[in-house]
């Protein structure tokens, strides 16, 4: 296996054994062997994680003084119905459950582990519960949950299961935010498979609708799920197309720098990214439409099988006709009765507000005939923006002949110092300047003795062409690129101009 998918296997290593080691106080519970009265084994392991709910309620009521007494009366009211133990024993249970969340040492807790990312012995301290206060007057002392005891509540709370893809979003946008390519990479590999597990979940939750509706109580509670999974579906797909524009922003910016030359295996790593989160995001996006598709037919047509299967488990003759006529039914009552199959009172009316309603106002034209397509205007060869660009160019041209009659014009390169020592290092500054180049490298050569007066007049470079007389301009690739300003570059060029068949020189 390669050295490197070793290391991503291992990473964070210590970290997860950190979430392991915060178990380890309720499984040593466990071990611990406890009877009541009547030799009945205690739950030791379950009254621990009862001891965190019970100070975590603590801690949202903002009851600080909490300590052994508190703890053993709230045990004593759960579990007086289930065990056989006297006041004395509560308080003893008590005090073994929070030494041994805190040990009496009043230091944290240690876990010893082998770390197989640094390949070496460690171990990592935790709190699950703390001092808070004490009283002097009774010498009681008070405890709460630590921060590594509320991650240790919140982690066996069902939590993670419904929001894990959310939570590997917002994770996937702290790495690509940091430059970690590599863990992204492995993140999105997380989020494929949290996408597959709720595709699972989906396809399970379609069949537990078709069997498990029979009534209109249950109806309901499968409508509010899945409006439920559909508006969290929807939060997640929006999230996912704010990480796809973020990821083309980081790639355009990678290339803008020109990063993805001299670091070519970040440039692919944030192409194999785009790839990849393109992919989880088109899955995702079929889960939407399934959510969608179980609101709207599946839902619906299991309810009308109910109301089909009322329908015909219906008997008026019994059901409506034997109550009224054998039992005598006061007036009120009979019209709550006969309610329901009277029919639904209609007026028609007519409002004066439909004048103001938009009126669709057509209006009838011949249609000409046209063969062939729609030409351009002649005015658009005379816009202000097209003569300046002709005039730009001219001037382009001459300064390159005057530069190439003088030498200095063999290559770009020194075209660009001939401007520079013109005072002219404005020009190249400009966009036109470029697109000049580019359009003289895709029409090379050229030769303005052999253009028509009629295309020359209507080209940008006609003006230009005219002043090469019968010569030849040819512009050929040259090596390197030439980056003179912040916002542009250009590839060298080797520039030549012949006439009558002969070089100038």
């Amino acid at each position: 296996m390669d050295k490197l998918e070793i290391q991503e296997i291992t990473s964070g290593y210590r970290e997860r054994m950190r979430r392991l080691a915060l178990f380890d106080p309720l499984f040593e519970l466990e071990g611990k062997r406890a009877q009541d009265q009547n030799n009945k084994p205690i739950d030791m392991k379950g009254l621990g994680l009862l001891t965190l709910l019970f100070f975590f309620e603590q801690k949202l009521m903002r009851h600080y003084k909490t300590g052994v007494k508190q703890l053993a009366d709230f045990l004593e009211v759960l579990t007086k119905e289930h065990y056989n133990l006297e006041k004395a024993e509560y308080e003893k249970h008590a005090r073994t459950l929070i030494q041994t969340f805190r040990p009496t040492t009043g230091k944290k807790r240690s876990y010893p582990f082998f770390n197989w990312e640094t390949n070496s012995d460690d171990a990592m301290d935790y709190s699950i519960l703390k001092a808070n206060d004490f009283d002097v007057k009774t010498n009681t002392q008070y405890y709460t949950l630590d921060e590594d005891g509320l991650e240790l509540v919140f982690a066996t709370k069902e939590f993670y299961s419904e929001f894990q893809l959310s939570i590997n979003q917002l994770m996937l946008r702290k790495q690509l935010e940091k430059g970690e390519f590599k863990g992204a990479l492995r993140q999105i590999s997380e989020m494929q498979i949290d996408v597959e597990n709720l595709n699972e979940r989906l396809r399970k939750l379609k069949h537990e609708i078709q069997r498990s509706i029979v009534s209109e109580e249950t109806f309901e509670r499968y409508k509010n799920l899945l409006e439920d999974i559909y508006s969290r579906l929807s939060r997640e797909d929006e999230e996912f197309k704010e990480l796809r524009q973020f990821v083309k922003e980081t790639r355009e910016r990678l290339y803008s720098k020109d990063i993805h030359q001299k670091e070519k295996r970040t440039y692919e790593l944030v192409l194999k990214i785009i790839q990849d989160l393109e992919s989880v995001h088109y899955d995702h996006s079929r889960l939407l439409e399934q959510t969608s598709q179980l609101k709207n037919t599946t839902l619906l047509t299991a309810q009308e099988s109910l109301y089909y299967t009322g329908i015909q488990a219906f008997n008026f003759s019994q059901d409506i006709v034997s109550p009224i006529v054998s039992t005598p039914l006061p007036l009120a009552a009979m019209k709550g009765v006969l309610h329901p199959f009277l029919q639904v009172m209609e007026t028609e009316a007519w409002s004066p507000l439909t004048i103001f309603a938009e009126q669709n106002i057509s209006e009838e034209r011949e249609e000409k005939e046209t063969d062939g397509f729609i030409e351009a205007a002649d005015h658009e060869n005379d816009s202000p923006y097209r003569q300046w660009l002709t005039m730009k160019y001219k001037q382009l041209m001459e300064l390159l002949i005057a530069a190439w009659e003088q030498g200095r014009a063999r290559t770009l390169s020194q075209f660009f110092v001939y401007l520079d020592e013109a005072d002219l290092s404005h020009i190249y500054e400009e966009r036109y300047f470029y697109d000049f180049w580019l359009i003289l490298h895709q029409r090379s050569p050229l030769i303005s003795g052999q253009l028509h007066d009629e295309e020359t007049a209507q080209t940008l470079l006609g003006e230009a062409l005219v002043l090469l007389g019968n010569r030849t301009l040819i512009i050929e690739d040259g090596k390197g690129i030439l980056t003179r300003t912040g916002r542009y570059s250009i590839q060298e060029m080797q520039i030549n101009i012949e006439g009558d068949g002969d070089e100038l020189s």
